[in-house]
Parts: C-alpha cells; structure tokens; sequence
C-alpha cells in the first residue's frame, strides 16, 4: 500500500522529532546505537518516501535509513518526480552497489556521488540543478542523459568504453571535447557551446548541435556520421568530404558563405535556409537530394562561383 503523502511541515517535524529520539538511545560509551554496517542512511525525506512506496525500504517507517540488504538487492532505481515528492539529496545512493539503472528526473538535486555505483549502465537525472558530474568510476555507462540542469563540467568520458549515446542538452557548457571512441550519438544543443571537439569519436553517427554558438566544426576523423544536425550556430564554413555516410544535413540560421556537397552521395535531406551569405549550394552533377529547404536568394548548382 502506497503512503499518503503528509505536508512537507508536518513530515519534517516527524523525521526531526525521531532523530532526535534516536539521538538520545545511546551506548554505554555515548555513541548513536547506528549500525552502519547494517543500514543506510537517507536523510532526504522524499528520498525515502519513494523507496518506501517502491518497496524497497522494507521496515515502511520514515527514520532516515535503509537496511543496506534491501539497497543491496535494487538493479533498477525509479526516482522520478511525482507532485508530491523532491529530491534534494541522494545522499545514500552509493549504498546502491548493484545498480545498473538509475532514474531521478524532475527533482532539485544540485549534486550527486555515483563513485560506488560501478555497475551503472543507464543514468537518467534530467530536470535537476547539477552542474558538475563526476562519473570516473563508472566506467560500464552505456547510456548517459542528463538534460536541464546547470551543466558545464562532466568527468570521465575517456573511460566509458562501453558509451553509446550521451544527451547533455538544455546545459551550460561553453566548451566539450568528446574523449571517447565508442560513442554513436550525441546531443549537445541549446548549451552555450562556442566549440566542440569531436576527433576521438570515431564511432559517431548522430550529432546534435542546435541552438549554441558554434563558429567552427571538424567532422574530418568522423567518417561514419549520418546525421547532423547543427542550425542556429554561428559556422562560416564546414568541410564534409569525409562524411560520405551523411544522410542527413540541418544547418540552417548560420554565417556559411559557402556550402559543397557534392561528396554525400547518399544525402536525403538537407535544411540549409536562412543563412544570408549563402547564395549557391553545390552538389555534383547528375546528383539529386529527396528533400531540400533553401531560402528564396539560394540555388542548388555544380558550379558555384
């Protein structure tokens, strides 16, 4: 059975009052009878709310603790937000040793320590206020999405080998350099991203970069791209003769004063309006593109003066 969900007011004064009982039962030499071993400890109110409501918290009772064997036994950890819960503080979170899937969206958390979580493969933390990550020991990650929240830093790319998809959209980094070979797909828009770096990732195919303040871009080392998809930037020229992979092209609303190509043989759409020195956009003879966007003053030739 689900708990109902007191006022914040009244739920806090429980947990203040119980702490303080537990405070005064002492040991004979003065110190909290706190089995660390045994237990623990989750001081965030509607942390432990939704542990108890998941049943995982087996003893049902709000005292700032969970049995580590109950932590223990969690491979899938749902966090997400309801209207009546929010995180603040995931402290005792590493007591989770197990787990390989985390989600905790929609909260108000600033901070996070998953140095104890090495088995982590999915992170799901979208919609808090963290704006610094470490994830040095967490080296399994396979899939990493930490949209909206107050991200410039993040630690420890260059050791998922195992990477795959990383979505850090709606942040605040100025600048990124992708350090890893794994990774296929990559969001990064609506940052404040002046440039990326994305020459160790060999392995991408799907890059997001709407929305920043991107001047310059090297895809050379990137020859397996299909998809990019980087408008409302700032870019003058891109250079797209190793990416015979491209299918996919949006680089509308930026400064390019010239646009070829001719070498993305396989290109079915390309968004390429709104950038006002762009007047003739070159293509090879004989080649045809499924679905062009152009502006008025613009024109699809093989030859461009």
């Amino acid at each position: 059975m689900k708990l109902t969900f007191p006022s914040k007011i009244i739920l806090n004064a429980v947990v203040t009052l119980t702490t303080v009982l537990t405070m005064s039962c002492t040991s004979d030499d003065g110190e909290a009878d706190f089995d660390k071993d045994a237990y623990v400890a989750i001081p965030d109110v509607d942390f432990e709310l939704i542990l108890i409501n998941e049943g995982i918290d087996s003893d049902g009772e709000i005292n700032q603790q969970l049995l580590r064997a109950d932590a223990e036994k969690v491979t899938t950890l749902d966090l997400n937000s309801t209207p009546n819960t929010q995180i603040s503080d995931l402290t005792g979170i590493k007591g989770f040793v197990n787990l390989t899937k985390l989600s905790a969206s929609q909260h108000i958390i600033d901070s996070i320590d998953l140095s104890a979580n090495v088995k982590l493969d999915t992170i799901y933390l979208n919609g808090n206020r963290i704006s610094s990550i470490d994830l040095s020991n967490n080296p399994n990650l396979v899939l990493v999405e930490i949209l909206a929240n107050e991200l410039h830093t993040i630690k420890g790319l260059s050791k998922m080998t195992q990477l795959k998809e990383l979505n850090l959209s709606f942040n605040n980094f100025e600048e990124l350099n992708i350090q890893n070979e794994a990774v296929e797909v990559l969001h990064m828009s609506n940052n404040l991203l002046k440039s990326i770096g994305t020459n160790e990732a060999i392995s991408l195919k799907n890059i997001l970069l709407t929305s920043n303040k991107i001047t310059n871009v090297d895809f050379s080392t990137n020859t397996l791209l299909e998809t990019v998809l980087i408008s409302d930037n700032r870019i003058k020229n891109i250079d797209l003769t190793q990416n015979s992979n491209l299918t996919h092209l949006y680089i509308s609303s930026n400064s390019l004063t010239n646009l070829d190509v001719g070498n993305n043989q396989g290109l079915v759409e390309l968004k390429a309006d709104r950038n006002p020195d762009l007047s003739c956009i070159k293509i090879e003879s004989g080649q045809e593109i499924p679905s062009v966007t152009t502006s008025d003053y613009q024109n699809i030739n093989n030859i461009c003066q």
